[in-house]
C-alpha cells in the first residue's frame, strides 16, 4: 500500500513542480508572451458555463473586430489535475490575441479533497461543456467564430487532446488544429515504468489499479488490470485511440526523461497521428523531462511550428 500512495503522489507531485519549472525562457520567447492592455483588446473574465464553483472562463477579444470571422483558440492549463488556474496562461492568451485570435481559459473541476470525484472523465466532460458557451459569449461580444483550435499543457494538452480527437466532429464550429506538450495521450500500464506500473507483481497491479482508476473517476478491478481489460475502461480518456474519429492537424512535445507523464505512450500518440495520415509535427526534447526546459533550440522550433500550423489553419480573413 505504500508503494501504492507513493505513485499516486509522486504523480501530483512531480506534475505540479513539472508544471511550475517549465518554460525557463530564453530571449526569443519572448515574442510568444505579452503583457495583457487595453492596446490588444478586451478582457471578459469569470463567465459562467455551468454550476459548477470553477465551471468559469475567461474570454480575450481582440482590438480589431471588424472583422468577418474570426479563429477561437481555447488554452487549458497545467497542473496535474489537482492544481491550476486559466488564469496560469494570461500571457499566452494574451499573445494569441494579440495575433488577431478570439482565446479563452478555461477552469475546471480539480480533484481533490473536496472534489474527490473530479477525474480527467470529469473535466473532459466539463471542457466538451463549456465550449458552445465560449462560442456563444463570443458571438454575443460580435466575434463570429467560424473554426477553432485547441490546445494546452500537461493536464490541459491531455483534456485539449480529448476535445479535439473525441469530442471535435460535434464541436459548434470545426476543431483544425490542437497543439500543445507533455500531455497523458493513454494509459498502456507497460508504458508507465515511470511509476513501475509496467511490473507483474501484486503491488504494481495495485498501484496501476488506484493511478487509473483516479483519472478515470471509477474504480478499475484488479482483474481488469490483469487480463488487460482495463484498456477499454480506459478508451474513454486516452486521446490517441480517438484520433482516426477526428485527425485534425497536431503539433505535440514530449521530452524523452519526462518522469510524469510516460514518454513511451507520447510514441503510441505518434503511431497513431501517422497510421491517420494526419498533418502532425511531433517533437521529441532528448535532454529533458515534464519541464521541456533542457533542448532550447527544439523548443524554439516547436514555437515555430505552433505558429506556422495557426498561420496555416487558423489564416486571419
Amino acid at each position: 500500500m505504500k508503494f501504492v500512495l507513493l505513485c499516486i503522489g509522486v504523480f501530483i507531485l512531480s506534475t505540479v513542480c513539472g508544471a511550475a519549472s517549465k518554460m525557463i525562457s530564453p530571449s526569443w520567447a519572448k515574442q510568444y508572451s505579452v503583457k495583457w492592455s487595453d492596446e490588444v483588446g478586451t478582457l471578459r473574465s469569470d463567465i459562467s458555463y455551468g454550476e459548477g464553483e470553477a465551471n468559469r472562463f475567461d474570454l480575450y477579444l481582440p482590438k480589431d473586430n471588424s472583422r468577418e470571422n474570426y479563429g477561437l483558440v481555447i488554452y487549458l492549463h497545467a497542473g496535474g489535475f489537482t492544481t491550476g488556474d486559466k488564469t496560469d496562461d494570461k500571457d499566452t492568451l494574451a499573445w494569441l490575441c494579440s495575433k488577431g485570435y478570439v482565446a479563452a481559459g478555461i477552469n475546471y473541476t480539480l480533484r481533490s479533497e473536496e472534489h474527490p470525484e473530479a477525474s480527467v472523465l470529469s473535466q473532459s466532460n466539463e471542457i466538451r461543456a463549456a465550449v458552445p458557451k465560449v462560442i456563444e459569449a463570443a458571438e454575443a461580444a460580435g466575434y463570429h467564430i467560424d473554426k477553432m483550435t485547441m490546445a494546452g499543457g500537461s493536464a490541459g494538452h491531455c483534456l485539449a487532446m480529448i476535445y479535439a480527437y473525441r469530442d471535435g466532429k460535434e464541436a459548434p464550429v470545426p476543431v483544425v488544429l490542437t497543439y500543445g506538450g507533455v500531455g497523458p495521450s493513454n494509459f498502456h500500464r507497460e508504458d508507465w515504468s515511470c511509476y513501475g506500473l509496467d511490473k507483474d507483481t501484486d503491488e504494481s497491479i495495485i498501484a496501476t489499479q488506484m493511478l487509473f482508476s483516479s483519472m478515470l473517476g471509477e474504480m478499475l478491478t484488479e482483474e481488469e488490470i490483469r487480463d488487460g481489460s482495463y484498456l477499454e475502461r480506459m478508451h474513454i480518456i486516452s486521446a490517441s485511440e480517438w484520433v482516426s474519429n477526428n485527425p485534425v492537424p497536431t503539433v505535440v512535445a514530449y521530452g524523452t526523461h519526462d518522469r510524469v507523464q510516460a514518454f513511451p505512450a507520447s510514441l503510441r500518440l505518434k503511431a497513431a497521428l501517422e497510421e491517420n495520415n494526419v498533418d502532425y509535427k511531433y517533437f521529441e526534447f532528448q535532454h529533458s523531462g515534464h519541464g521541456l526546459q533542457n533542448d532550447n533550440a527544439v523548443q524554439k522550433q516547436w514555437m515555430e511550428a505552433v505558429e506556422e500550423y495557426l498561420d496555416k489553419y487558423m489564416p486571419l480573413e
